[in-house]
C-alpha cells in the first residue's frame, strides 16, 4: 500500500484521493431521494437505515432501486476515476474512502448505512469477476434463505476468498477489510438472525430484511 512507502511528498496525493472518495461516498442518496419524493426522513422509517432496503419500506420500489444503483455507483465511480488517472493503488484508496464515507457521512453526524451496495459497486469496479461473483452469491443466498442481511453477509464474506484466487493478494486484503467492517455494521442483524427474529424477504411486500 502507498501509505507504507516513501515520504509525505509521495503519500499526500493518496490521502487527497481517499478524502475525495470519502466525500463522494458520504452523499446519502437514500435520504436525499426520499425527501425529494416527499416521503420524509428515511431515518425515521423502519430500521432507520439510509440504504435501499429501508427505502423499500416506504413502498416505493423505484426509489429503492435508484438508491441501490446510486449507492453502488458512487463506490464504483470513485474506483474507476482514481484508477484511470492515478492507478490501482489510488483506486483502492478512493474505494476505501467512498466506503467509509457511506458508513460515516459527515453530513449525518457520521451515522450512515451498512455498506453492502457500496461494497458491491467497489468490487465490481476494482475487480469485476470478484464483484460479479459477490452479486451472484447475494442473489442465490437471498433466494435460498430469504434473508437480505444474511445474503449480504455471505456475499461479502465470500469476496476475499474469490479475490485471493482471481485478483491477487492486495485486492483480497482490501475485500477482507470491507467484509469485516460490513459484518460489524450488521451486528444487530446477526443478533436477530441467531434469535430467529430477522425479517424475511417477502416478494411483493413492503416488509424486507434490514440490511
Amino acid at each position: 500500500m502507498p501509505g507504507l512507502l516513501g515520504g509525505l511528498d509521495y503519500q499526500w496525493p493518496y490521502y487527497a484521493i481517499a478524502l475525495a472518495g470519502y466525500l463522494l461516498g458520504s452523499i446519502p442518496f437514500g435520504l436525499v431521494l426520499t425527501r425529494l419524493a416527499g416521503l420524509g426522513d428515511i431515518r425515521k422509517i423502519g430500521s432507520g437505515n439510509i440504504g435501499a432496503t429501508n427505502v423499500l419500506r416506504t413502498g416505493n420500489k423505484v426509489l429503492a432501486a435508484a438508491t441501490l444503483l446510486l449507492d453502488g455507483g458512487k463506490g464504483a465511480i470513485a474506483v474507476l476515476v482514481a484508477n484511470h488517472f492515478f492507478g490501482p493503488d489510488a483506486a483502492i484508496m478512493a474505494g476505501g474512502g467512498a466506503f467509509l464515507g457511506h458508513l460515516f457521512p459527515v453530513w449525518l453526524k457520521f451515522r450512515g448505512g451498512k455498506g453492502v451496495a457500496t461494497t458491491l459497486g467497489i468490487l465490481l469496479a476494482i475487480a469485476w469477476p470478484v464483484g460479479l461473483i459477490a452479486c451472484a452469491v447475494w442473489l442465490l443466498a437471498a433466494l435460498v434463505f430469504r434473508y437480505s442481511s444474511l445474503a449480504a453477509l455471505i456475499a461479502v464474506g465470500a469476496a476475499p476468498v474469490t479475490a485471493w484466487f482471481v485478483a491477487g493478494r492486495q485486492i483480497a486484503a482490501f475485500a477482507l477489510f470491507l467484509a469485516i467492517v460490513v459484518w460489524v455494521r450488521h451486528h444487530e442483524n446477526i443478533g436477530r438472525l441467531l434469535k430467529g427474529q430477522e425479517s424475511k424477504i417477502r416478494l411483493g411486500s413492503k416488509k424486507n430484511a434490514a440490511s
